[in-house]
């Protein structure tokens, strides 16, 4: 063999070796991508700030309770009574947030005479325990019955979930009876989000808690309102869309203009809840 063909095979075989050592530094680094990902799973879905926090809202009164789960849990709640013939809110939160954080929700819902009980997931605020999606779904369902063990009627008992919390809330919808749903900033799944943000990653196959509500919503059968934001960053708003679409009706979808994902509430979108449930208030409450 000649001197320059010896010299191309050995440059062949030299840049085979080279894409092959690429290719596999690639796979390991794609695997540890993947790896992280899985383990750290639940670190990202759920943000929870443990410690009891003590309700303090000007003008607002608010019974601090202690629920227990099936499964051995204490979650903490904020509790405040409807004026009579008026609902009360079953609020579910978001992935970081606290009880603290929704004042002024809670200042809207009193100053209508609107009742509330806001639940601290387990692991968040003073809950004991730690987030998944089954015992988030246990705390949901632990809260509704709290509301009716307080003598509080299914037809009065609104669900209302923002972000994370619309899947909590949506699966609270399958199993008990209420007034109505109300799903501001929802997803079709926590998968589906997911998804977008990780495009190459095998999402479906790694992810444990899913909250499939594109699922459940097919077995809510009560008035929902969907509500989103077209500046939502957090949850698409397409989502929204789309979960609306799946929904059984009588439904209701709420387009915000220019509104994000935390800024609804400030927005004005108590006054759609107000309408939506047929109730009698100022213009400009909301």
């Amino acid at each position: 063999m000649t001197q320059g063909p010896l010299r191309r095979r050995k440059t062949l075989i030299w840049a085979r070796n080279a894409l092959l050592a690429l290719a596999t530094v690639v796979v390991a680094i794609y695997a540890i991508c993947v790896g992280i990902l899985y383990f750290d799973q639940r670190k990202i879905l759920y943000a929870p700030t443990p410690g009891a926090e003590a309700p303090d809202i000007a003008g607002v009164p608010i019974r601090d309770v202690a629920i227990h789960t099936p499964d051995g849990q204490t979650l903490e709640g904020w509790y405040s009574a409807p004026q009579p013939g008026k609902p009360v809110f079953l609020f579910l939160h978001g992935q970081g947030s606290t009880l603290e954080l929704g004042k002024w929700r809670y200042t809207r819902m009193h100053k209508e005479g609107v009742g509330f009980l806001a639940l601290a997931y387990r692991g968040y605020s003073g809950s004991t325990g730690s987030p998944t999606e089954a015992g988030l779904l246990i705390d949901g369902l632990a809260g509704y019955d709290w509301l009716k063990s307080q003598g509080v009627r299914d037809q009065d008992i609104v669900i209302h979930g923002h972000s994370l919390g619309t899947g909590v809330a949506t699966y609270i919808a399958t199993q008990r009876p209420a007034r109505a749903l109300i799903l501001e900033a929802p997803f079709t799944a926590a998968s589906d989000v997911a998804a977008g943000r990780y495009p190459f990653m095998p999402v479906a196959l790694l992810m444990k808690d899913k909250f499939l509500s594109r699922e459940r919503i097919k077995a809510v059968h009560m008035p929902v309102l969907v509500i989103h934001g077209d500046r939502d960053h957090v949850i698409p708003f397409a989502e929204g869309q789309r979960l609306f679409d799946l929904a059984n009706e009588p439904k209701t979808f709420v387009h915000m203009h220019g509104s994000e994902h935390n800024t609804l509430t400030s927005d004005g979108a108590y006054a759609y809840y107000w309408r939506f449930l047929g109730m009698k208030v100022e213009d400009g409450a909301g």
